[in-house]
């Protein structure tokens, strides 16, 4: 078996096009599920068969730091208005020196179904986080 590194989760960045600011915090809901479906044949077999259904690509939830950067919020804001802009988007993980790119997910078609506003609290010394949440029509690994 080769020697090879496992892939550290910390170091990583967001390609959104046209978006030229964003720095993510956490990233989670990289996801794909094929539905089965179950069916018996005929004839007396006394097993059920499956059979691939259809493909589900699970949103993803995108978190960051509030900061005057207004192009998340706005981009929101056409699909709240009826205007669903789609984007093609990268998650890019990044190797530990932060230069070399050890993988690169790609999303297709990709918009904004939900977002959660920070928590405000008047005794908490913590970073105000964002959350949006991007639902997408295909991954691809690169």
């Amino acid at each position: 078996m080769p020697d090879t590194d496992i892939y550290r989760s910390y170091n990583f960045v967001v390609d959104i096009q046209g978006v030229t600011s964003g720095y993510f915090s956490e990233i989670s809901g990289l996801s794909i599920s094929v539905e089965s479906i179950s069916y018996r044949e005929g004839g007396g077999a006394p097993a059920v068969r499956k059979l691939p259904g259809r493909v589900d690509y699970g949103d993803i939830t995108f978190k960051w730091g509030l900061s005057e950067s207004t192009e998340l919020w706005e981009w929101l804001m056409t699909t709240v208005q009826g205007n669903v802009e789609r984007k093609e988007m990268s998650i890019v993980l990044l190797a530990p020196d932060g230069q070399q790119e050890n993988t690169r997910w790609n999303l297709h078609s990709a918009w904004p179904t939900a977002w959660r506003g920070a928590q405000l609290r008047g005794e908490a010394q913590g970073v105000a986080i964002e959350t949006l949440i991007i639902a997408h029509e295909g991954i691809e690994r690169a």
